[in-house]
This record gives structure tokens, sequence and C-alpha cells, in this order.
């Protein structure tokens, strides 16, 4: 199985950027698909995760309203929309493909290598 994130950049503080992640390896539509971030000198922590179906969603409290993660599962693609972008979203963001706890990382079985987000004050 293969997740290659994509999508991240410098941005200011207010403005928006899209990640996409694109997974090869089995059956996309089966699997639940969660971002998680990790800033520097901080732990990896849960941002936002979709069903197989894309049928429900969740989101960390502090992106909530900010953020939306959808999938295409024709293009076995996940995306995550992040507006209104704070310096405190710095982060290397990870896409990962799992059947567990959607806000726990050990509910993910694999990882896409990561993309930085950088948010300019």
């Amino acid at each position: 199985v293969q997740l290659q994130a994509s999508g991240g950049g410098l941005v200011q503080a207010g403005g928006s950027l899209r990640l996409s992640c694109a997974a090869s390896g089995r059956t996309f539509s089966n699997y639940i698909m969660g971002w998680f971030r990790q800033a520097p000198g901080k732990e990896r922590e849960f941002v936002a995760a979709i069903s197989p179906s894309g049928g429900n969603t969740l989101y960390q409290d502090s992106v909530k309203g900010r953020f939306t993660i959808s999938r295409d599962n024709a293009k076995n693609t996940v995306y995550l929309q992040m507006n209104s972008l704070k310096p405190e979203d710095t982060a290397v963001y990870f896409c990962a493909t799992g059947k567990g706890v959607w806000r726990t990382a050990s509910g993910y079985d694999y990882w896409g290598q990561g993309t930085l987000v950088t948010v300019s004050s």
C-alpha cells in the first residue's frame, strides 16, 4: 500500500491550502482515511478522518469549521481543504489509512510520507 501526500506549502495566515493524498495497493473504498499532523517538537495529532463511503467525518476541535475532509473513491484520493489557516496549523501533515479507531494513530496501518504546511503570521 502506498500513500502519496501533496499540496503543502507556505501560506499567510488567513489563507487556504488543499492537501491531497493518493492511495494505491488495496481497495481504497474499504478503509477509513485520516489526516494527522506533527508540529516541530510536538507529538503527532489527529486532524480529521472520513468513513469509507465518505458519509461520516470527524474533526479535531481546533480545526472544526475551518478544515474539510473529503474523498473521491473513483480516484482513490482523499483531500483536506484548509481555510482560515493560523500559524499554529504549521506542521507536517500525514495521511493514513486503516480500519481502527479514528482519532488514534494506532487505528491506521499505512501512512504517507507527509507534506509540510507553513503558515506565516
